[in-house]
């Protein structure tokens, strides 16, 4: 009785060996990347972003840079904060681009159709009241926070993307929450 042959799907290949093999120009190893980590990239930089006007164009900018500079990646396994390295300085660059004005087209509430209308409305209060509050933090804490909230990264992760000790990570995270804190006093 012989055994069936083992079948290797890219699906389930770990972050170094897809890197690699996109490096290398496999196309099909770079796009199992882009669908693992692409839902991820959106939130992040919606995040940032503050609305989803832009979100495609920076996730696709942060894919394109990620593409012609992968052969460059000396470590395929970190490839995850690499990817939230490139597609936060494409937000950031988003951001400092942009006139001093806010459209009110760019205020994009979430309405499920099977929530009732005061939930809706205290959604979009809630929304509202955590980005203003994450405005006010400075830029240090917002990038911290967002990381370790939105991102799910890692302290590690974190002092590594934005190239500080991970203890700075710790009070800077600690900063922002309490500082979240005091200003969503007022929403409670």
């Amino acid at each position: 009785m012989s055994a069936a042959p083992y079948r290797f799907s890219l699906e389930d290949a770990d972050d170094r060996i897809l890197a690699g093999r996109a490096a290398d120009g496999d196309t099909r190893a770079f796009e199992v990347l882009a669908r693992r980590y692409g839902p991820l990239l959106r939130a992040y930089a919606r995040r940032i972003l503050g609305s989803n006007d832009e979100v495609d164009d920076v996730v696709q900018e942060t894919l394109i840079t990620a593409w012609r500079d992968l052969p460059s990646l000396n470590d395929g396994s970190v490839v995850k904060s690499w990817l939230m390295r490139i597609v936060s300085h494409k937000s950031i660059d988003r951001i400092r681009a942009r006139k001093n004005h806010l459209d009110v087209d760019d205020v994009d509430a979430a309405q499920p159709d099977r929530l009732s209308p005061h939930a809706i409305s205290e959604a979009t209060s809630l929304h509202e009241a955590v980005s203003q509050a994450l405005a006010t933090l400075p830029l240090d804490q917002q990038r911290c926070w967002v990381l370790r909230e939105v991102g799910e990264h890692s302290y590690d992760e974190i002092a590594e993307q934005m190239g500080i000790p991970a203890s700075t990570v710790r009070g800077l995270l600690s900063r922002a929450r309490r500082n979240l804190m005091t200003e969503m006093e007022a929403w409670r």
